[in-house]
């Protein structure tokens, strides 16, 4: 049987726009968007929201910016059929950057922060709702964090008026068992908060600790398309609807839209499993040595890769 409370947000443009700066052809967000609305899903990260002076525009594609007139020509002028949200990170966007909800066509802002960086993702979130936006705050990196600084940030996010909290792997480093107790935590900890779970897949785990992540009462769930995104990539979220149960949600728009726009990506992008993004992932490092190794003209140079690694980590 289905849980209700479940939701589903793709964060195929968001998250994959990591692999080419967000520089997607018009056709292609259109695609996704028009799948994800026929398929159910319930919310669509179409990408961030960013300072201009963080970010220049003639380096990066519209969805680093989500402006609203880039919005309005992907959804059109008709009814609107999925909610759609972007992400903030923390020192990348400034208060006045952010438009009134009766101004855009987004519903969420998704602030994404790491631990020490809690107060100052409690007041942008806060600053999100006061303009009409529904409002989460993503906790990254959690699997470097030690015991007492992730209390602290959960006791301060449960004071917080933010109603939903995510529950990041941003380094593909957990197992499930780590998912079992950390879901355990959040939602002890954070009694009156929704809990959510954005899971990377350095590991080939992303499916099997987002399923752990809904045992264990997550109800705000990440995937993306074919499982794009920074380097391993995420959650497939063709695999996601299949594993749930609700009747909503309908599979088949989404493999077209795969062999239509991600098969072809895949063609001139790389993302996926890898030696290097594992080494990453089992090592609890971000991957931005590994990206550049799989970006290099000696992708294929795995033990040389393997064995800098391991040595770091053990001099560290």
């Amino acid at each position: 049987m289905f849980r209700p409370e479940i939701k589903v947000i793709d964060c195929t443009v968001r998250d994959g726009g990591l692999m080419n700066k967000w520089q997607f052809p018009d056709d292609f967000v259109r695609d996704v968007y028009k799948s994800l609305c026929q398929a159910g899903v319930d919310y669509m990260e179409i990408g961030y929201l960013s300072s201009e002076s963080a970010f220049p525009r003639e380096q990066f594609g519209s969805w680093r910016f989500c402006a609203e007139e880039d919005l309005r020509r992907i959804i059109g002028d008709g009814e609107k059929r999925i909610k759609l949200s972007a992400m903030a990170d923390i020192g990348r966007i400034e208060y006045d950057d952010i438009p009134p909800r009766s101004e855009s066509s987004l519903d969420m802002i998704r602030v994404a922060c790491y631990v020490h960086q809690v107060d100052t993702a409690i007041a942008l979130a806060h600053h999100c709702m006061d303009k009409g936006y529904e409002a989460t705050i993503n906790l990254m990196a959690v699997s470097t964090v030690g015991l007492r600084d992730l209390n602290e940030a959960l006791e301060d996010l449960s004071r917080s008026r933010v109603p939903i909290i995510y529950l990041v792997d941003s380094f593909g480093a957990f197992y499930s068992e780590d998912i079992d107790t950390l879901a355990a935590k959040y939602i002890e900890r954070l009694p009156d908060k929704t809990i959510g779970i954005h899971c990377h897949n350095n590991q080939q785990l992303a499916f099997a600790n987002t399923i752990a992540g809904i045992i264990n009462g997550v109800n705000f769930l990440d995937a993306t398309l074919y499982g794009i995104g920074r380097g391993a990539g995420n959650c497939p979220l063709e695999l996601l609807l299949s594993f749930l149960k609700n009747p909503k949600f309908r599979v088949r728009p989404l493999v077209e839209c795969i062999e239509k726009q991600i098969l072809p990506l895949r063609e001139k992008i790389f993302w996926g499993y890898s030696v290097p993004y594992m080494v990453s992932g089992v090592l609890n490092q971000h991957p931005r040595a590994s990206m550049a190794v799989m970006e290099s003209d000696k992708p294929n140079q795995i033990t040389e890769f393997y064995d800098q690694m391991v040595n770091l980590v053990e001099n560290i």
